[in-house]
This record gives structure tokens, C-alpha cells and sequence, in this order.
């Protein structure tokens, strides 16, 4: 899977997301991730992306043709890439520039999207490309917005300085989905979030701990009695912690019962 992240500060899109399981799924070329420089298409000698907005107001904005011709130039890595693959679904545009004829999907990180969710994260990586625009200072030109983006999406009701740690955070949860990518694949179907239910306790060792014992179940090596109760316990969590997740989750009648205590 490609993803790649047009923003103001590649170095902490990069540095944050080199490392650990994603920067060794990196390695192995089962992911790929590219930090587009928006300054990189300023038109002007200093670099700068952004100029008051009109109609007045407090702060700066991001400017429409920086960000577009950042796109343009993800877009043209995309077709040379698939081109490279031997996939022949690339078109010439007006300038000669190669273009896809499917557009990628632009993921525009901003506090008015839709929350960021498991099932959300499970879509995305369904794509073999996808792109995150980390928008800055008081936002971005609305124009290029209506142009190129395809999701608006949030990480959560707070605001940020920047759409950096959203996008970073998206990819960690998206790429973790990718075959290949985790070191046991089943992992990423059996957590949290799994059936709208919160992930049952889990335990290792030492068997006793501060006084504390292993639940015996664990150690009784009958699977589906250990299955039952992790059930149960995912079940009896999420009515305590995240009780709002119980009205999406498909429970048994007994399980509802057990919910409510």
C-alpha cells in the first residue's frame, strides 16, 4: 500500500512513522510512505504557502495552488508508479503530464470531518493508494478543498495546530491492516473495536503478580470455556467503560442481560 502525505513538515510526518512495525513493513516494501513538501510548489522566493484571507479574520491561510500543484505531482508519481507495474491505466492531461484515471482518494484531516473510526480504517485499507492532506494555520483555500479532496475526517472534537499527528495516526491504524504488516495477521481482526465491543483483559507472566493471580480460566487450557469468557469479559468492559458502543453491537439476549448488570 502507497500512502502519501502532502504537509508543510515532511521531517515529522517521516520521523514519526520510520520506526517500529510500520518502518520495518516499510522496509520489507509492503508499504510505502511519501512525504510531499507543500513548500516544494510555493511560486514565490521565500517559500510561503499562505496570505491573509479575505473578508479578514485572525491568522493566515493555506493558499489553493501550492496545495494543488502538490497533488498534481502525487498524482503523477501514482500513474508513474502503476506505469512501472505494467498497469496501463494511465492517461496523458493537457500539459503531457501522466494522470490516473481514477482518482486517488484525499483524506483531508480537519476538526469538521467525520470521526475517525475501526470500520473507517478497515475502508482505507482497501485502497492501494492513499493520500492525507495536513492542512495548517487558520485552514486551506476552500477552492482546492472542493477540487481534490474526497473524505473530510477528524481524529476526534479538539483542535490541533496542524494535521500532521492526525495523519500519522491514520496511517499507524490503517497500515496495520495491510497483509504482511503485523507479525500475527489474525491480531488485527481480534481487538478492540472488533463487533463494536472493547478488547477482553489479557494477561502474561508471572502467573501471580503484586498478589494478583492469572484468572483461572486462562490456565485451564479448554479453549472455548477461555472464548466464553473473553466474550463475557469484552462484553461486561464495554458496558463500563464505552457503554455508546453496546447500541451497535450485535449481543445475544443473555449478553444484554449481562450488560446491564
Amino acid at each position: 500500500m502507497h500512502f502519501y502525505i502532502m504537509t508543510l513538515f515532511p521531517e515529522m510526518v517521516m520521523q514519526g512513522l520510520g520506526t517500529s512495525i510500520i518502518g520495518r513493513a516499510m522496509e520489507k516494501g509492503i508499504l510505502s510512505i511519501d512525504a510531499v513538501n507543500i513548500r516544494d510548489y510555493a511560486f514565490n522566493k521565500h517559500n510561503s504557502v499562505d496570505d491573509y484571507p479575505y473578508g479578514g479574520g485572525a491568522g493566515m491561510l493555506m493558499q489553493a495552488e501550492p496545495v494543488y500543484q502538490a497533488y498534481r505531482a502525487v498524482e503523477a508519481k501514482i500513474a508513474a508508479g502503476k506505469k512501472a507495474d505494467g498497469d496501463d491505466s494511465s492517461v496523458p492531461i493537457e500539459d503531457g503530464t501522466p494522470a490516473i484515471r481514477k482518482k486517488p482518494r484525499v483524506v483531508y484531516l480537519t476538526p469538521q470531518g467525520k470521526t475517525f473510526t475501526q470500520g473507517m480504517a478497515e475502508e482505507f485499507a482497501k485502497e492501494e493508494e492513499l493520500v492525507f492532506l495536513c492542512g495548517h494555520y487558520e485552514g486551506i483555500d476552500e477552492r482546492v478543498l472542493e477540487e481534490i479532496v474526497t473524505d473530510y475526517v477528524s481524529i476526534g472534537d479538539y483542535i490541533l495546530t496542524g494535521g500532521e499527528l492526525p495523519a500519522m495516526i491514520m496511517v499507524d491504524a490503517v497500515s496495520r491492516l495491510v497483509p504482511g504488516v503485523l507479525h500475527n495477521d489474525v491480531s488485527a481482526e481480534f481487538e478492540s473495536f472488533q463487533d463494536n465491543l472493547l478488547e477482553y483483559p489479557q494477561y502474561s507472566r508471572p502467573e501471580v503478580w503484586h498478589e494478583k493471580r492469572v484468572p483461572e480460566i486462562l490456565l485451564s487450557g479448554h479453549h472455548a470455556n477461555i472464548e466464553k469468557w473473553r466474550r463475557e469479559q469484552s462484553v461486561l468492559r464495554t458496558a463500563r467503560l464505552r457503554p455508546d458502543l453496546l447500541e451497535k453491537a450485535d449481543l445475544t439476549e443473555a449478553e444484554r442481560v449481562l450488560a446491564r448488570g
